[in-house]
């Protein structure tokens, strides 16, 4: 995925400690290897592949870079069956529908060659995420989330359109960006993408933090909330991720966790307090069921 023939591409940061600093800035908190990545995608002009669990940051990660840098955020939010139309562009059919109409109604014999190039103009196109991305004047950061979802036909097609960052519309032409988009792309790894999108993005895999990290987090999230209280909330979500669950609890659910406990008062973590809130970190009755069993041991 190369840089388009006479895009424009400024270098936005300086070193990777300056990604990570303006990230902090923006309420991301990364890491060494996180800033380095958004660091060589911005340098290189590459898209971003950004994996791992649900609820890890990787869709926020998009967003913070998109507010640390003041440019447009525009996303494409993947699903199973989502085409061309939704995706690249379509044709107002409706308001086609009527110039047509209105045309023939002021002439006897409308000419269907200068009425077919009316109404497909610029006046009728309705740019989807990615011509979006590609048309705008100025830089903007592409989020096509959950890639993973997509069908094997439309991720080909995602990648035919970011190899050169243009779009062909058989009534207008070939249209090519004149800026470089940061693009990143999110997965939950519900299927394995195609070696050809993985070669042409740099690669960054987001797991659960370590405890430190996520209770530098749960303070960045909810400032009150006492420093060691904030430790044993992250202690807990660790040992609950240990789990067979059917789904563990994400960094945002440990966020609601902690903005319910500061809302309760909560001064220490006991199991019962713990038990009595894991609704709010697990969403699955089962999973609650095995967890509730699991801290009663450890009375």
């Amino acid at each position: 995925m190369s840089q388009p023939p006479g895009a424009s591409h400024a270098n936005r940061f300086a070193s990777p400690e300056q990604v990570g600093g303006e990230l902090r800035t923006a309420g991301y908190l990364p890491d060494e290897r996180i800033s380095s990545v958004v660091y060589l995608g911005d340098r290189l002009g590459k898209p971003v592949l950004v994996e791992g669990p649900a609820g890890t940051g990787k869709t926020e990660l998009a967003k913070s870079v998109a507010r640390m840098t003041a440019m447009r955020l525009i996303r494409l939010q993947c699903y199973e069956g989502l085409d061309e139309a939704r995706a690249l562009y379509e044709w107002n059919y409706s308001k086609q529908l009527l110039r047509i109409q209105a045309e023939r109604a002021g002439h006897d014999r409308a000419d269907w060659s200068e009425l077919q190039a009316d109404i497909f103009g610029e006046e009728f196109l309705l740019a989807r995420p990615l011509l979006a991305a590609i048309r705008a004047p100025d830089p903007v950061v592409l989020l096509i989330d959950e890639v993973d979802r997509l069908d094997v036909e439309t991720e080909a097609l995602l990648l035919e359109v970011l190899s050169d960052y243009q779009v062909s519309i058989p009534e207008l032409g070939t249209i090519t960006s004149t800026q470089t988009p940061m693009v990143f792309l999110t997965s939950n790894n519900s299927r394995e993408l195609s070696e050809a999108l993985k070669r042409r993005c740099l690669y960054l895999y987001i797991d659960y933090p370590p405890p430190e990290r996520e209770r530098e987090i749960v303070l960045s999230r909810v400032p009150d909330l006492d420093v060691v209280l904030a430790g044993q909330i992250a202690g807990v979500v660790q040992t609950l991720r240990r789990l067979e669950l059917k789904k563990r609890p994400s960094v945002s659910e440990t966020i609601d966790w902690a903005q319910t406990l500061f809302l309760l008062g909560a001064e220490q973590i006991s199991t019962d307090l713990v038990i009595g809130t894991l609704h709010v970190l697990l969403k699955h009755q089962t999973d609650i069921e095995k967890a509730t069993a699991e801290l009663k041991k450890t009375r």
